[in-house]
């Protein structure tokens, strides 16, 4: 390894075993799957908030890698790929001690499951708190790999329009808070309205996630939203891939 992989070199291994669960992010034009995201649980489905507390400073780098090389296994077990469908892993940036050099067992677990790396997204949450500059480093360097790029959570996060003044990724998703009874409050229909308008400006795929209702989801179909995600279009599974409702289409 190389040695300015410190942290994955010197951090202890975490322990506990991990399994994942698949959550699909929906092209509303066509009702089929863009992507599935996959979500941490335990070895028996248990939820992700059971794993997350275990995971310490120490372990953080080991955790990170296990979660990447089981969402690619799991993905290929699924035969995720022959869908046409993307696969979405969120990592830690903090766990990320050099991009090139930590990216190693995502590649060799792409290559011996025969997973196409230009089908994987790489998702990072604006809740985390973050150094903005290692941040920077991270998704440019993804980007330069060919992987694509993803910020989760936005709208609720530390950094905001102004990490998106820095860097364009790939896809932007709209926070859950932003969505949540759009269908009843007028300042959120304008928030996202001019939201995806600016996304769209500058070249951004738009993604609205944690929609719950079938009157949340119409409002954002009439705002022109194309790609979802929430339990009203269809609930993660464990270590299958769900389907999808029929009011996707």
């Amino acid at each position: 390894m190389s040695v300015t992989c410190k942290g994955c070199r010197d951090g202890a291994a975490f322990e506990t075993r991990l399994s994942m669960a698949f959550q699909p992010i929906v092209d509303l034009a066509t009702g089929k799957p863009y992507a599935y995201e996959a979500l941490v649980r335990g070895p028996g489905g248990e939820g992700a908030d059971s794993v997350l507390s275990q995971v310490t400073t120490e372990t953080r780098y080991a955790f990170d890698q296990q979660c990447r090389v089981s969402a690619i296994e799991w993905a290929s077990r699924l035969q995720l790929a022959a869908t046409g469908a993307k696969l979405s892993i969120n990592f830690l940036s903090n766990a990320v001690y050099e991009p090139r050099a930590c990216i190693r067992a995502t590649l060799a677990a792409a290559m011996q499951h025969r997973f196409p790396t230009n089908a994987i997204i790489f998702e990072f949450t604006e809740q985390e708190v973050i150094d903005t500059n290692h941040l920077l480093n991270i998704l440019r360097a993804y980007k330069a790999m060919g992987f694509l790029t993803a910020i989760d959570d936005f709208g609720a996060g530390h950094s905001g329009l102004g990490l998106l003044a820095q860097f364009q990724p790939d896809i932007v998703k709209l926070d859950m808070a932003l969505i949540r009874d759009i269908d009843s409050d007028p300042v959120r229909r304008s928030i996202v309205g001019h939201t995806l308008r600016m996304l769209e400006d500058i070249g951004i795929l738009a993604v609205c996630e944690g929609i719950e209702t079938a009157a949340e989801l119409r409002v954002l179909r009439d705002l022109g939203v194309r790609y979802a995600q929430g339990y009203v279009l269809a609930r993660p599974a464990f270590e299958a891939l769900p389907g999808i409702v029929a009011q996707a289409a």
